[in-house]
Parts: structure tokens; C-alpha cells; sequence
């Protein structure tokens, strides 16, 4: 069980298209709360233009969110143009695999980002996809996610600290 990730940003902007092509990635699987908005619902600046260009070069998306509230994913999902799933159980593979098809793309050529090591980190990395962890947008988040925060500190600290080795 691999928890760590292949790639670690401050966050989404700083994906490139060198980035993902040096690692045969041609679809991204995005995770929605504290990754592309904050616990108030606003998406990060320039988020949509990010996408845009992307898929300008062929990249294709999918949000996959464990957020019950179908709305707030639906609204992010229009505004950058891409499908989504919501309440997708992350860490299990169901909504991995489930935007894998719908991309239609081979979970290898797919990169997963988000903010959480045990959901979208271990998820994506228990599908043989190369997973992208992000700084949390903001501090402010919801209150499960917030009891996993010092586990997952911990966890982050050993990681960075091996690859200083």
C-alpha cells in the first residue's frame, strides 16, 4: 500500500503540459474541495484557464469528489467544462476506474490530484495511476477531513524528508 506520491505541487497551476507529457500522461482526474476551491466554494484563481490550456494540448479531465453535494461539484465541473463524479468513495478504485472510461484512457496514462494522501494519493496509486498531491488550498476545511490532517502531516514529513536522502 503505496501512500506517497509520484509528484508533490503547491498546487494545481503548477502542473505543466512538460510535466505530464514527461510521464505519458494524457488525462487528469481531479479532486474538487481544497484542491480547486476552498471551504468556501471559490475556485482558485485561474484554475479554469489552467484547464483550458491543457486540454488545448489533448489532456482530458474528470473530477472525481467525495463531496455528497452534487451542486457545488456540478458547478465546478461547468465552469472548467469537464465530467465529474461526486460521493465517489475515495480511497476505493470504483471512481478511479469509473473516470478512467470515461475518459477513456488507460489508468497508467492518468494522474490523480488532489490534496489527501489517504484518499486521493492511496486511491490513484491502488489504480496504477500516477498520483499528484497538492498543497490544501486553505486551512479552513471540513471537520473529518480536518481529525485526518495531523496523521497526514506526519506521513507528508516522512515522505519529504526521504526524498532529501
Amino acid at each position: 500500500m503505496n501512500i506517497y506520491p509520484d509528484i508533490y505541487v503547491n498546487s494545481v497551476l503548477d502542473i505543466t503540459y512538460e510535466m505530464l507529457q514527461n510521464k505519458n500522461i494524457k488525462g487528469l482526474i481531479l479532486d474538487v474541495d481544497n484542491t480547486l476551491i476552498n471551504y468556501y466554494e471559490k475556485m482558485v484563481d485561474g484554475a479554469d484557464i489552467w484547464c483550458e490550456k491543457l486540454k488545448n494540448r489533448g489532456i482530458e479531465f474528470c473530477i472525481v469528489s467525495n463531496s455528497h453535494k452534487k451542486e457545488k461539484v456540478r458547478k465546478v465541473a461547468e465552469k472548467l467544462k469537464i465530467p465529474y463524479i461526486n460521493f465517489a468513495k475515495k480511497p476505493f478504485k470504483k471512481g478511479f476506474l469509473r473516470a478512467s472510461k470515461i475518459m477513456q484512457i488507460d489508468p497508467k496514462n492518468i494522474a490523480t490530484v488532489g490534496d489527501q494522501l489517504l484518499t486521493d494519493v492511496l486511491g490513484g496509486n491502488s489504480c496504477n495511476m500516477i498520483s499528484i498531491l497538492v498543497e490544501p488550498v486553505e486551512k479552513k476545511e471540513m471537520i473529518f477531513t480536518a481529525m485526518k490532517r495531523p496523521i497526514e502531516r506526519m506521513m507528508l514529513n516522512k515522505y519529504l524528508k526521504s526524498r532529501k536522502q
